[in-house]
């Protein structure tokens, strides 16, 4: 029986393999984490070690895979991981990687569930996130592909799957989901493709890392594997996992039944996105509002640029939202009939995220005020535009008494739109 607490992995544990997409060497080693730090990526292979947090904000795309990115920081298909700890039950962990994506192992979750249940797994003090669907939730995508999501006890998914080749065909199951279940019925269950569609897949920087022993791979007359299929259905219990793996992306622990209809990683996180905006919970439920915001901030209308803060970590890091509408006052003459916001403004809004990082290092900041001092390495990439939202994560590259380095970067879509280094310092109001 699964508590109402968070939980965690009690050692770190180790995954070596390939990418199935980059076909190059990968290295996975999970690690505890403390409580609501939740699921996130941190590339070691990289120059400061960059972290992504795992929600559905940062996907970047969903071809083949679940793939999240910021900036130039991405990782590609995360889905296998991510289903195993969902089944699992962890709700924080760090996943270092050291690689363009996870190891594909034999692409199936198995090896990802055997790593956590040998890692052992530790609750902790501290209430879990749980997001239950009150009503139907409805999603169609394209080509018959739809998805519902109604109010129950626990998880359970039900999917139908159909395929034009005559191993396939159409299947359909429906599979309640504990840690025991999803080990015995589908964590085996391995990915699958089509031999007629390897080379122009190739061709794209796709399925590189593909063979024999990770993939199950069918030509006109059907599987090519030796030792054929681990289960008659086997190609419908990895679209489950699959399901399950892109709705961890919420970033809390799902209550519903899922009915999904020839689901896609598209789908999967189109429905994702619409269960968090029909429950109002998330996972960019915001820790600090706009009238805890302008607490600690001067700004007023039309210079205050911060409508909530969604991530924070004291003295490190801190993540930022700003929703740009088409009532923004600058909009009347920037420009009329082409709209698009002052990349100064943009800049301002990221220093606005960044000085609340700030205010929490000092006491009584209602008397405090942060002013910038000087800004660097500044680059503006995208135009943003009325009905985007910019995503600001900042993080400290030093820190002396009250003056501050930071770095920053805001992204619209998982698309970077801006970023700067900034230099600040707090004073006296």
């Amino acid at each position: 029986m699964i508590g109402s607490n968070q939980r965690t992995i009690g050692s770190d544990v180790r995954i070596e393999g390939v990418g199935v997409h980059s076909g190059d060497a990968a290295v996975l080693i999970f690690r505890p984490a403390p409580p609501n730090t939740g699921i996130r990526f941190r590339r070691t292979d990289l120059p400061g070690v960059p972290e992504l947090a795992a929600q559905t904000s940062l996907v970047t795309g969903a071809e083949l895979g679940t793939n999240i990115g910021s900036g130039e920081v991405k990782i590609r298909t995360i889905e296998h991981v991510m289903a195993a700890l969902a089944a699992q039950v962890i709700d924080n962990v760090y996943l270092d990687l050291a690689g363009p994506e996870p190891p594909i192992r034999d692409g199936s979750f198995l090896d990802f569930c055997h790593a956590i249940r040998d890692a052992g797994i530790v609750e902790q003090d501290a209430r879990a996130h749980v997001l239950r669907v009150e009503k139907p939730v409805a999603v169609t995508v394209e080509n018959g592909e739809s998805y519902v999501a109604v109010p129950d006890q626990g998880l359970r998914i039900s999917a139908t799957i159909e395929f034009a080749h005559p191993t396939i065909g159409r299947q359909y199951g429906t599979f309640p989901l504990s840690p025991e279940s999803f080990e015995r019925e589908l964590a085996s269950a391995r990915t699958f493709g089509f031999l007629a569609d390897a080379d122009a897949l190739r061709s794209r920087g796709l399925a590189r890392g593909t063979s024999l022993e990770n993939t199950i791979v069918l030509d006109e007359r059907g599987v090519l594997n030796d030792g054929g299929l681990r289960f008659a259905d086997e190609f419908l219990r990895h679209k489950v996992g699959d399901i399950l793996g892109d709705l961890a992306l919420l970033g809390a622990r799902l209550e519903a039944h899922v009915v999904a209809e020839r689901p896609s990683h598209r789908g999967n996180i189109k429905l994702a996105r619409a269960i968090a905006d029909a429950s109002g919970a998330e996972p960019t439920r915001p820790i600090v509002d706009a009238q805890k915001i302008m607490m600690y901030l001067p700004h007023r209308y039309p210079m205050l640029l911060v409508d909530r803060i969604i991530e924070f970590e004291a003295g490190k890091r801190i993540v930022g939202i700003k929703n740009v509408t088409i009532n923004e006052p600058f909009f009347q003459g920037h420009y009329p009939g082409h709209p698009i916001m002052p990349g100064v403004l943009i800049i301002e809004a990221m220093a606005q995220v960044g000085g609340l990082l700030l205010m929490d290092s000092v006491e009584n900041p209602e008397d405090k005020v942060v002013y910038f001092m000087s800004l660097d390495n500044v680059k503006w990439r995208r135009p943003v535009t009325p009905g985007d939202q910019i995503v600001f994560e900042l993080e400290i590259l030093q820190l002396r008494r009250h003056t501050c380095r930071m770095k920053g970067v805001g992204t619209v879509d998982g698309h970077v739109v801006a970023e700067a280094e900034m230099m600040a310092r707090i004073v006296e109001r």
